[in-house]
């Protein structure tokens, strides 16, 4: 998708390029192929290679505790809850009658929908809006907040949304869903103002819910919260102290690096006493848009709050080489300070590579590093990771006149 999209601007003098039509049933079968291989080969293949025994069918505890699959008890000294979470869509009228995608049905679809409706401006609809919007749909995105990418910085927010309006994708904020109804052939979605907007599909990207439902928590004494997450401890143990929890099911954030950590977590925790605990305050993040979104540590309206003052700088990649190089200079770096000491507690970026570079970002915040020692370390000419000493270097000095790999 994303070559789909270079080659059809045209960047680079003296580089004439051209997209063609997108064959959308070849493209979700590639999909499925890579998904299928990398399950067989990193799931199924790597649980034979440890000697596992996989029972498949509907499991839920029973009193012991013990785990009932298909009306046998199996017992165990140990167990854990690792369900995931699936999409969950809020109770709009009309929208069970019209249909609607999520983010699972909508890359199952074997034609691309003319237009499409994307409700929820957080990581899922925006990847998703853009990519049916670079594969050819008209695409309008709904949020019900001020803006979108709302838990980032505000410079984020308007850097996406100018990128998404410069590829044609119409953007409504502050338009909550009220309705949805069918004409013809269209879905019409009507927000709380009254607006409408008709599209071929629509997409509900509209958060996740915990998978806990028919697990009989309760008869084993595990508490659950109010959107079904697994209430656990901060080294992942539930209420039952031989029940545990990982991943998604736990409502920790959402991201396959958290549920692969958690499971290590909780095996050295369960069967060595290791006292490990869980710490989301380094947790680097990423939404797979183009530019790339990233960030990690506290946002500015967030340092209040947890009882600091800060300082921050805010860099338009217009001052980064190697943004400059690649004709792309959509985007910012923005460093959080705390004010006196210059420890930097939050790094937030969006642009080219970002989540690529936001890992040294993270290195920083766990080394606790300060705005001085970012400016003064090495870093690579022509990397987008450069932009993080440069944000740096602009706490105390005119970036805009300095030479390029100036240091």
């Amino acid at each position: 998708v994303e070559g789909r999209h270079v080659a059809a601007g045209q960047a680079f003098p003296g580089i004439t390029t051209f997209a063609g039509p997108v064959d959308m049933a070849s493209l979700v079968a590639g999909k499925v192929e890579l998904v299928d291989m990398l399950r067989k080969e990193k799931y199924e293949d790597l649980a034979t290679e440890y000697g596992w025994e996989v029972r498949r069918g509907e499991a839920r505890f029973v009193e012991g505790p013990a785990l009932e699959v298909d009306g046998e008890r199996i017992e165990a000294a140990h167990y854990l809850v690792a369900t995931g979470a699936s999409p969950w869509v809020p109770p709009v009228p009309g929208l069970d009658t019209t249909g609607y995608l999520t983010s699972t049905t909508a890359l199952e679809l074997d034609h691309l929908p003319e237009s499409m409706i994307v409700v929820g401006g957080n990581y899922v609809g925006l990847e998703l809006g853009q990519l049916f919007a670079r594969l050819g749909s008209d695409v309008t995105l709904v949020e019900a907040l001020p803006r979108l990418a709302a838990a980032e910085e505000p410079e984020i927010s308007e850097v996406i949304e100018g990128v998404l309006a410069d590829e044609g994708v119409e953007v409504w904020t502050s338009a909550s869903l009220a309705k949805v109804s069918r004409d013809g052939e269209k879905i019409v979605a009507t927000v709380a103002d009254g607006r409408e907007v008709r599209a071929e599909a629509i997409l509900m990207a509209t958060g996740r819910r915990a998978n806990t439902t028919g697990l009989s928590l309760d008869v084993v004494g595990v508490e659950v919260g109010p959107t079904g997450s697994v209430v656990v401890d901060d080294q992942l143990r539930t209420a039952n102290p031989r029940i545990w929890a990982a991943g998604d099911v736990t409502g920790a954030p959402q991201f396959v690096y958290v549920a692969g950590s958690h499971g290590t977590m909780v095996v050295e925790n369960a069967f060595e006493d290791a006292g490990r605990r869980v710490d989301y305050s380094h947790l680097p993040r990423v939404t797979f848009t183009t530019p790339n979104i990233a960030a990690v540590g506290l946002t500015d309206a967030e340092v209040g709050p947890a009882g600091l003052s800060c300082t921050c700088r805010v860099l338009p990649l217009a001052y980064v080489p190697r943004a400059i190089v690649n004709r792309d200079t959509r985007g910012v770096v923005k460093i959080v300070a705390e004010v006196g000491t210059g420890r930097v507690v939050g790094i937030h970026m969006i642009g080219a590579n970002a989540g690529d570079a936001i890992l040294a970002a993270t290195y920083a915040l766990e080394a606790n590093m300060t705005v001085d020692q970012l400016a003064h370390t090495w870093a690579p000419y022509l990397t987008m990771a450069e932009g993080i000493k440069l944000a740096a270097q602009s706490f105390t000095t005119d970036v805009a006149k300095l030479s390029c790999c100036a240091t």
